[in-house]
């Protein structure tokens, strides 16, 4: 399954102030675009396929100016849109259908706060044979219908009552195969890219949506987002671990460091690959959570973990952290080893530990010193790392 996402970025946003101030997907809020802000979110997603954007014909370059030097920002397809935000998702839809994709999620451009937990959810529905998936929130303000006057007529029970937020997420060739119906019937009176799945007949599951997933829709609700994103936390919730590992060097072909095979006339001896950076990274990552160390996740007596790649141990972590609700930040490893020489590999080290993290290459760091030929160190009988995980949970309670 491949998942790719079509944010919807063709509008232009008339009732979020006039007009000179410009759409409101580029207006600033926190120093960013709001577009950036939400395509960004999209990028970082560790299960997001291709990325299709659709602009108003304007806005190229607003657009281009907007994601510049974005981490992901190549795999950015754009294309039109058209005169309405119907026919702005139809043709996202077909330059996503030239791609791998199999399933897809609609985004729109103003909803900047989209958080990885929903998309998670999302694709959990995917997995369990969904086709169509509406994140939404149960209604809690009480609910009036009124009149042409202005008058009362009925307070509306809201039990069972729902708002509808996006990605609205379906099967690519269903969604994509009811768009064209509804195109070639004409039918442009649809609000949203359920109300088409429904109309064709399709199941739509709903899923929890997020308090946070708002749509900036008003010129106030711009200020408040911007206000969201710039004031200070009182006491932000931010979490070091530290993890260390050492294993012996035995004769061998080679050394597996951050999960970089190096050629080598030793070997590391240990029940999985023996990658001490990794091992030493996922006790720094379980530490910002108490969640004990990689021997009470993976025991070195399980047979199953024999000759594992250590990736899989540093991604249960993450995952663990990502659960309890945390953000990874940075992750920093130091290796301490007379040979061999680690500089070489760096950049492909840091490069692992990004797509396992889910987090920018500039958040990853490795290092390596020697230990000046003293202890086992010095003698060649083993190397050592030490990492440090810096995860932020939130805000503490003051």
């Amino acid at each position: 399954m491949t998942i790719g996402i079509v944010v919807v970025a063709a509008g232009r946003g008339e009732r979020a102030g006039s007009p000179e101030e410009g759409p409101k997907q580029y207006r600033s809020i926190g120093g960013e675009a709001v577009i950036r802000h939400a395509v960004r979110n999209c990028l970082s997603w560790q299960r997001s396929g291709p990325v299709v954007v659709v602009l108003h014909p304007d806005d190229e370059a607003l657009f281009a100016s907007a994601v510049r030097g974005l981490d992901g920002a190549a795999r950015i397809s754009t294309t039109p849109g058209g005169a309405t935000r119907q026919q702005s998702v139809f043709a996202g839809l077909k330059v996503l259908s030239a791609t791998d994709a199999t399933h897809v999620m609609i985004h729109d451009a103003a909803r900047p706060f989209l958080d990885h937990a929903l998309m998670d959810r999302i694709a959990a529905a995917f997995e369990d044979g969904h086709e169509a998936v509406l994140p939404a929130l149960p209604v809690t303000d009480t609910l009036k219908r009124i009149g042409a006057d202005g008058v009362v007529h009925e307070t509306v029970p809201r039990a069972g009552l729902y708002a509808a937020q996006t990605p609205q997420s379906f099967s690519l060739p269903a969604i994509r195969a009811a768009h064209e119906k509804a195109a070639a019937l004409r039918r442009e009176d649809f609000t949203d890219d359920a109300a088409i799945a429904e109309w064709a007949g399709m199941t739509v599951m709903l899923v929890e949506g997020s308090p946070d997933n708002t749509k900036l829709t008003l010129q106030r609700d711009i200020a408040m987002a911007d206000e969201k994103l710039t004031r200070l936390p009182a006491l932000p919730d931010v979490r070091t671990g530290n993890g260390y590992d050492v294993h012996q060097l035995v004769p061998g072909d080679g050394v597996t460091l951050c999960g970089v095979f190096i050629p080598h006339d030793q070997t590391l001896s240990g029940h999985s690959d023996a990658d001490v950076a990794l091992h030493a990274l996922t006790d720094a990552l379980l530490a910002t959570c108490g969640e004990g160390d990689i021997g009470d996740h993976f025991p070195p007596t399980d047979p199953q973990w024999r000759g594992a790649a250590s990736r899989i141990f540093l991604a249960h972590a993450a995952e663990i952290v990502r659960r309890r609700g945390g953000i990874i930040t940075n992750a920093d490893i130091s290796l301490i080893a007379e040979a061999p020489k680690v500089s070489p590999h760096r950049d492909a080290m840091r490069a692992n530990l990004a797509e396992v993290l889910g987090i920018s290459l500039d958040r990853c760091s490795v290092k390596a010193t020697t230990n000046e030929k003293i202890g086992f160190i010095g003698r060649k009988e083993g190397i050592a790392a030490i990492a440090t995980a810096t995860v932020v949970y939130g805000r503490l309670e003051t």
